[in-house]
């Protein structure tokens, strides 16, 4: 990240510190404790960030999408959560520490997930209610908060971790491999992506644009992981366990290729904040965990 993904991160990081206090009742308090425990863990904040930036790009107020940024933050660490328990991934260690369920136990780590997927909605809504008489901003916002919410949903994230599921210790296809991916971790980046532009105002040609972006970025973002597990995790249905190592990481480099094309064809944009885009899709090709 550059200076000016800098800013915005640490923008978002004072909103979660508002929004998601350490402490709450002391009836709730060890509830608190395990959303921020995961909250805080070291993370580069991709589709927050991800989804200032391209609200930036097409002249948005990035103060404004803060509690979508938020919103979709929140919606990927509750994800993150319940993937580790025992009954999914069955994981002890997340981002150098020890996953949710082993510090907290499995039932008040379900119940993290729970409170931080329930608070990000509370969040957007909140911001809803400030703009009931103001219908073209409401609308921006409805339509930023529908993105979010069918890119964590059934037809989504959720859909994505059933595939995937389902297809443990099966001959997995790449078309079958692609929609676990597409739904599991690229429907929330082009969520992610597309709610950016809505808030932004975009019109209708820079949103199918950055549609295209947030959806081969979100799967390249995926090839990318599997390519660095790759030998790590037997069992799982990844990208150079089907199409092999070379194969993958020409997929990836075509998929990044698209996403920078993409982002690039959109109209009436920002080059400042648009550059930075293209630059953030290079950047998570090459990243190394």
């Amino acid at each position: 990240m550059n200076e000016e993904t800098d800013r915005l991160k640490n923008l978002l990081e004072s909103y979660i510190a508002r929004e998601m206090p350490l402490d709450g009742p002391l009836e709730s308090q060890t509830l608190f404790e395990a959303m921020r425990y995961t909250l805080d863990a070291p993370g580069k904040r991709v589709r927050p960030v991800l989804l200032l930036l391209t609200c930036k790009a097409v002249g948005g107020d990035e103060n404004e999408a803060l509690p979508y940024a938020c919103a979709i933050e929140l919606i990927h660490n509750y994800s993150l959560i319940h993937d580790d328990l025992p009954a999914m991934d069955n994981d002890d260690m997340r981002r150098g520490k020890l996953t949710n369920h082993k510090v907290f136990g499995e039932a008040m780590a379900i119940l993290a997930g729970d409170g931080l997927l329930s608070a990000a909605f509370e969040i957007m809504h909140r911001d809803y209610l400030k703009y009931l008489d103001d219908s073209e901003a409401l609308a921006r916002r409805l339509r930023a908060g529908y993105a979010i919410a069918s890119g964590c949903g059934i037809d989504g994230m959720v859909a994505g971790q059933v595939a995937d599921i389902e297809a443990e210790g099966t001959d997995v296809s790449i078309e079958l491999l692609d929609y676990i991916h597409m739904k599991k971790t690229a429907a929330l980046i082009r969520a992610a992506v597309s709610a950016g532009a809505y808030l932004g105002g975009a019109n209708e040609q820079a949103a199918l644009a950055f549609t295209k972006y947030g959806e081969n970025l979100g799967l390249a973002f995926q090839i990318t992981d599997d390519i660095l597990d790759y030998g790590s995790e037997e069992g799982k249905a990844s990208y150079p366990a089907v199409q092999g190592l070379g194969v993958s990481c020409a997929r990836l480099e075509e998929l990044t290729e698209r996403a920078v094309r993409a982002a690039e064809s959109a109209e009436g944009t920002n080059k400042q904040y648009v550059d930075l885009l293209t630059e953030m899709a290079l950047s998570l090709s090459k990243r190394v965990k």
